[in-house]
């Protein structure tokens, strides 16, 4: 019964510890908006785009298809594990 009630008061001290170090650390303070206001114009153009060198074509296949190939698998004699 003893041990309950000390890790009982353990937690609770735990807790309330806890939410001291959280109030402690937060801060309540706002900051004051500014006042300055700056405007500044950029004008940009655009680059010109440059074709692709894979190009989908309808009748000469998937371009995009890895020419590697994995190798079979090996295969065992039945009987053998």
């Amino acid at each position: 019964m003893k041990s309950r009630r000390l890790a009982a008061a353990a937690g609770a001290i735990a807790i309330v510890g806890l939410g001291m170090l959280t109030a402690s650390c937060g801060s309540n303070s706002t900051e004051s908006p500014s006042t300055t206001t700056t405007t500044t114009t950029t004008t940009t153009t655009a680059p010109s785009v440059a074709p692709t060198e894979k190009g989908l074509d309808p009748n000469g296949g998937n371009k995009f298809t890895p020419t590697v190939k994995a190798p079979t698998p090996a295969t065992a004699i039945p009987g053998d594990n």
